[in-house]
This record gives C-alpha cells, structure tokens and sequence, in this order.
C-alpha cells in the first residue's frame, strides 16, 4: 500500500492512546514503543512480502533483515521474533524448511531468537517476522527527530527495487543481482549502534517508501527539511543503467506521486531539472531491506565515519537537515 493510501485507512486509529505507549499510531514511525519500566521499553514491529530472489533460503534471510530493520530504525536491539508466513498447499515442505532456516540464522545473527509464528495456507508464498526489541525509554530514535545543521548519513547504498524488478524481467546480471543481495543480508545494527554512539535522535529504514518517501516522513514528523547532494548519495552497481532501461516496481509510481502531491503542491519539492531523471526515480524507488538514514550534530560526523570503519562497513554523508521546510535535492 502506497504512503498516502496507508496514512488514509489509518486515520481512525491515530486516537487510541496510552501513557506508556511512546510511539504509536499517534505519530506513526518505523515500530511501536512501549514503556515498561524507567530503563526499558519494548519496540514492536511486523513485516513480510512475497519472494524477491529464487533461492529460498535467501528469501527468508532477506525477509528476516528487513523485518528487523524497524527495530534497528529505533535504536533498538532484537531480542527475539515470530514468524509470519502463507505458503500455498502445494509447496514442497523442504522449500518452506529453507525459508525458515534462512530467517532464524538471520535473527540468530542479530542476536535473537525465532520462538515461534503463524502460517497460513496463501495463493502466493509470503514470510516475514514479527519482531520484539528493548531500547532504554531516553534513546529512542524517531523519524521526527531532525535539527537544522545536522548532517544526513545513509548505511546502504539504493538500487534493491530496480534490480529486483529486472530481476523478475528476466533482465539483470547474475553480478548485479549478487550485489544486491548481499546488501539486503547486512544487518543494520552497526547503523543503529554508531548512530547511538553519536547521539542521533532522527533516524529511519529505506524501504518500500523509497529514500524520498520515507525521508519526508521525517521532514514532515520533524519540521525541518532535507538537502541531498545526490551524487553523494550511493548505488548498488547496475542499478542506474537497469533504471535507464526502465525497469521500475510499481511502487515507485506511487512514492513518487505521494511525494509530488505532499511537497511539491506545497512549493516544497525542489529538484535540479538538470539531474538525470533515472538518478532521481532512484530516489523514489521502493527498497527492501534498505539502510538506515540517520542525522547527527556536525561535530559528531568524524565519529560516525570511524564508527563505520572500526566496524568494517561503509556509510555516506548524503546531505543536511534545513531550517526550511523543503526537500531538495541537487
């Protein structure tokens, strides 16, 4: 469901309240928080899809990253998670072990635990996880925590819809795809560790949203805006010369639609016309299992880079948070 759609049927829940519910539907994020003490609080989430690669394994173990990503999105860390999945009655139930197998390793990896689920009979195959985190109540990461100064950083590079999509098409290099793949395996709980570490209070996964869907959900959640250098801002291999072929998902169409109609209605949507208009449908494009974006105070974005190096993984300072309330992107 596109970002529009999804914020419309949701309206009539945003009421439901409750003081120890500390992000809720009442300023939607990426996972629901909850208090149970002074120093602990219970992040929840849920997510599934059907499959994005062949090999069964690999679907569940991208699945389980990206479920768990939200929790990471918080600043928080798994403790442990729930399948959630609908096979179709005919599936071989060595495909459905593999799927399995391929998320608990993956939530073992995160350090948690698969402690059961739910499944159900489905035309189409789906798997995903319901995922409990703990995060102390004063650290929570949220998306409407961005400042004007502070600069943007992304832990992963975007490019996963495209690839996908050809993927499906019959059209994309066995390379690329690898590369997309093992991007989507990487957990982002370095991200949310370094982004701790450097006291960032704004954060958010790239998802189905896409970069710009979900980086104005932090524009409007913070009442700041964002500037992206859009050189800066890095790709998986192949995956611009995929969009140059056109080989969109369907949920680029709707981001983009929701962000033009959101911002750019409003005079808050600037975009450099002489940008090439594949770069930029990049930035709609809808991701799975995408990196965390995060923003820190200037003075904090050395650490945030030997934060990144210590641990082996790369990161890229894409931009920086604006006093007005705009995207813009040059």
């Amino acid at each position: 469901m596109g970002p529009g759609d999804l914020q419309d049927v949701l309206g009539g829940l945003k009421q439901h309240a409750h003081a120890d519910l500390l992000v809720g539907l009442a300023k939607s994020d990426d996972a629901a928080v909850y208090r149970v003490s002074d120093e602990v609080a219970i992040v929840e989430t849920v997510d599934f899809f059907p499959p994005i690669v062949d090999d069964p394994y690999t679907y569940g173990a991208i699945a389980a990253v990206n479920s768990m990503s939200d929790v990471y999105a918080m600043g928080g860390q798994v403790l442990f998670a729930l399948n959630v999945a609908g096979f179709p009655r005919e599936l071989p139930k060595d495909i459905i072990a593999a799927i399995f197998k391929g998320g608990a390793d993956k939530v073992r990896e995160a350090g948690g635990v698969v402690a059961g689920g739910h499944t159900v009979v489905d035309a189409e195959p789906k798997y995903g996880l319901c995922v409990t985190g703990r995060v102390h109540p004063a650290r929570i990461l949220v998306k409407g925590g961005l400042r004007p100064g502070q600069k943007l950083f992304l832990s992963k590079p975007l490019g996963t819809g495209v690839i996908a999509t050809a993927n499906k098409d019959g059209a994309c290099p066995p390379e690329v795809l690898q590369e997309a793949v093992e991007s989507m395996l990487r957990l982002n709980r370095a991200a949310a560790e370094v982004a701790a570490e450097a006291g960032a209070a704004g954060a958010t996964d790239i998802t189905g949203f896409g970069l710009l869907g979900h980086a104005g959900e932090m524009v409007e959640a913070s009442g700041a805006g964002i500037a992206l250098r859009i050189r800066h801002v890095p790709l998986l291999p192949g995956a611009q010369a995929l969009a140059e072929k056109g080989h969109w998902s369907g949920g680029m169409k709707r981001n983009r639609r929701h962000v033009e109609t959101t911002f750019g209605e409003r005079g808050q949507l600037a975009i450099d016309a002489s940008l090439p208009e594949a770069l930029v449908g990049l930035l709609y494009e809808s991701e799975t299992s995408g990196g965390l974006l995060f923003a820190v105070e200037p003075d904090k974005a050395v650490a945030v880079r030997e934060g990144f190096k210590r641990r082996g993984e790369p990161c890229w300072e894409i931009g920086e948070v604006t006093r007005e309330i705009q995207i813009a992107i040059a």
